[in-house]
């Protein structure tokens, strides 16, 4: 395994506040977080960052764990932040305050589990993109990722993370994939003794409420919270609510 490469955005927010980091869902890219960060932006220096072969982040070209991950989001940084990441994300999060609980102060798991779906069903996916690419995957996930209104309400964004997923290297995609089906942080939760925030979107089948209060109920300073309106996307489809939600958090005992 190696550590791979990812691809941050622009910096925005004053030169000398904390640091927010935004973590992607699989098979889309910053855009996920671009009406979010406005709001986060007023109070802290904020950057987003796209997981290997996604957005603008070179393709990846060896096996990599949510570890690993977890490890180049530390070495992009390398200072102390708060954290928000959604699905895949949020496995990196949790990982992050695994691994690296000197330098992430708080962690907002959105849309995320300690662990997320079957090994057999990852495998499944990895290979069926390796053949048919990731454009196969456009119309489940525009049903995994989406509640009934959210494309309706916000068409040209939906269809742009959409796009995003099209875009994707597929082989990069397959690797991630294969890091999710080898991802199972449910015995140790435990180890994990900053604040963390589980989200969960009102209709997400991906990772629904129990997920979220497994890991509130499972670390030592947790606790869920559900986003109305919203399934796998919550940044994208309700992001007032989540920018709501997140500065309240970041904001505790500041």
């Amino acid at each position: 395994m190696t550590v791979p490469a990812i691809a941050l955005t622009a910096w925005q927010g004053p030169n000398d506040a904390p640091i927010v980091v935004l973590g992607p869902s699989l098979g889309t890219s910053t855009i996920l977080w671009e009406d979010v960060v406005p709001a986060l932006a007023a109070r802290y220096r904020v950057v987003a960052w796209d997981l290997p072969g996604h957005g603008d982040s070179a393709p990846a070209t060896q096996a990599f764990t949510v570890d690993d991950l977890a490890d180049a989001v530390v070495d992009a940084i390398d200072e102390p932040f708060v954290y928000a990441g959604v699905s895949l994300g949020g496995a990196v999060g949790l990982t992050l305050a695994l691994r690296h609980p000197s330098l992430v102060h708080r962690a907002a798991i959105v849309a995320s589990g300690a662990k997320l779906g079957e090994p057999d069903s990852w495998a499944e996916r990895a290979t069926q993109v390796r053949a048919q690419s990731t454009s196969s995957l456009i119309s489940a996930s525009a049903g995994r990722w989406f509640a009934p209104e959210s494309m309706a309400r916000r068409p040209e964004l939906s269809g742009r993370l959409l796009h995003a997923l099209q875009d994707a290297d597929d082989e990069s995609y397959a690797l991630c994939c294969e890091a999710l089906a080898a991802y199972d942080l449910r015995a140790d939760l435990g180890g994990i003794d900053l604040p963390v925030l589980a989200v969960w979107g009102e209709h997400d089948a991906v990772a629904p409420q129990e997920k979220a209060v497994e890991i509130a109920e499972g670390v030592r300073d947790g606790r869920a919270l559900r986003i109305d309106g919203a399934a796998h996307l919550p940044p994208a489809e309700q992001p007032e609510a989540v920018a709501s939600a997140l500065l309240a958090f970041f904001e505790e005992n500041r």
